[in-house]
């Protein structure tokens, strides 16, 4: 099976495609610029109570909103069946992936439930030529972007260091340190706009690595230089045991303002409002507005890790309440009610989720073990004689467990 949903991304430009930016210092601006700017007016960017941006309700109702509106006035019934697809197609592989991790086939795992909205609906703005670097949650992102679900789960497993290659889905390999892909992004961004190319970089993090010294550095030299890169935060309002207002004095998209650009919140358990805010942010950074804060509002409804017992600090009433705003749910009740889907869709796309969530399974029990000694390559360009000794001392060592028989 293929992992790309019907809601397909917008057709690739060529990265020599002269970039809004120069366009926008002759005065003349397109009319994707323009809504952008209108946008961006709209964006909260001063104190007060948090302004979020909604366009499904918890129950399922669709509300206008006059700004957001237009960048998913385009949306087809096979689109919205497609985000759909993508959600609970990316929530079972998130849950075979933690029952593979407790059966012990895999060393760890992070679960993305409760999430999936978020990253399905900002995963499906971008584009084919945008570069995406995630943390080590976006598993729905790497779902968007074409990444093989199984590939996800080497690097969990130990039998490799990402299991995939960036350039092939300009989606950049996970990163475990936290906070340190935003410098890599602004920095990508940066080069991006030098080349002139018609693309946008887009920064996944959480609210706790909100608190990094990269993150912060990150927009600086974003906004200084004007980089066409958006700042994506998943806030699931805990960072492992760490609720948010232990890490900060005011919303966290309101940090954007202290650095010059706007922020703006969304409601991340809605996948249409994420669609459309991390579009309009896009759109902004490809028309050379610079770099955008978006702060989708969401909750993790598991544990930070299958190490981690949120139990422990988490009240089940605080999870309960959460649990009625799903985000799956919540799509598919305006599906329904707007007759956008039937039961057949939901019947076939249960096979499909068994027929996933079966092939994951088998391709991590057949995932051979790497070599041992494969550690040792690549640690210097040319070769290095301590680490030709090192090799050498590790694969006496390894046969050293070998018997008389040869096992």
């Amino acid at each position: 099976m293929t992992v790309e949903s019907t809601a397909a991304r917008k057709p690739r430009r060529s990265a020599g495609t002269k970039s809004a930016a120069s366009a926008s210092t002759t005065g003349t601006k397109s009319a994707a610029s323009k809504r952008a700017g209108a946008a961006a007016k709209k964006a909260p960017e001063t104190g007060g109570e948090p302004e979020l941006v909604q366009l499904l309700t918890p129950e399922g109702e669709r509300v206008p909103d006059a700004t957001y509106d237009p960048y998913v006035a385009d949306i087809t019934s096979e689109e919205l069946r497609g985000l759909y697809r993508d959600m609970v197609l990316s929530r079972r592989f998130d849950a075979e992936a933690t029952s593979l991790q407790r059966q012990g086939e895999l060393g760890l795992w992070a679960s993305m439930l409760g999430q999936e909205a978020a990253q399905i609906g900002s995963g499906r703005a971008t584009r084919d030529d945008d570069y995406v670097f995630p943390t080590y949650r976006e598993h729905g992102v790497a779902w968007c972007r074409g990444v093989d679900p199984t590939n996800l789960l080497g690097m969990f497993r130990g039998v490799n260091n990402g299991g995939w290659d960036p350039n092939s889905n300009n989606f950049h390999l996970y990163t475990i340190v936290i906070g340190s892909q935003t410098l890599h992004a602004t920095g990508y961004a940066m080069g991006v706009a030098k080349d002139g190319a018609d693309s946008a970089v887009i920064a996944y993090f959480g609210d706790g690595a909100s608190s990094q010294g990269d993150v912060l550095e990150a927009f600086n030299f974003g906004a200084v230089y004007n980089a066409p890169v958006v700042f994506f935060c998943q806030n699931n309002q805990w960072a492992i045991s760490e609720p948010t207002e232990r890490q900060m004095r005011v919303p966290l998209y309101q940090r954007a303002q202290g650095f010059g650009f706007p922020g703006v919140r969304v409601d991340g358990n809605d996948v249409l409002a994420s669609l459309a805010v991390t579009r309009w942010a896009l759109e902004r950074a490809r028309s050379g507005e610079g770099p955008t804060l978006v702060e989708a509002f969401t909750y993790r409804m598991g544990a930070h890790t299958t190490s981690d017992d949120p139990t422990k600090y988490r009240a089940d009433e605080e999870r309960e309440a959460w649990e009625a705003k799903d985000p799956i749910l919540r799509l598919r009740t305006y599906l329904e009610a707007a007759n956008h889907a039937d039961e057949g869709f939901f019947a076939e796309l249960e096979a499909e989720s068994e027929t996933l969530g079966k092939r994951v399974r088998e391709a991590v029990r057949a995932m051979p073990d790497p070599d041992s000694l494969a550690i040792f390559e690549h640690a210097y360009a040319d070769g290095h004689a301590l680490v030709d000794e090192e090799r050498a001392q590790f694969a006496a060592y390894q046969a050293s467990f070998v018997d008389e028989g040869g096992k």
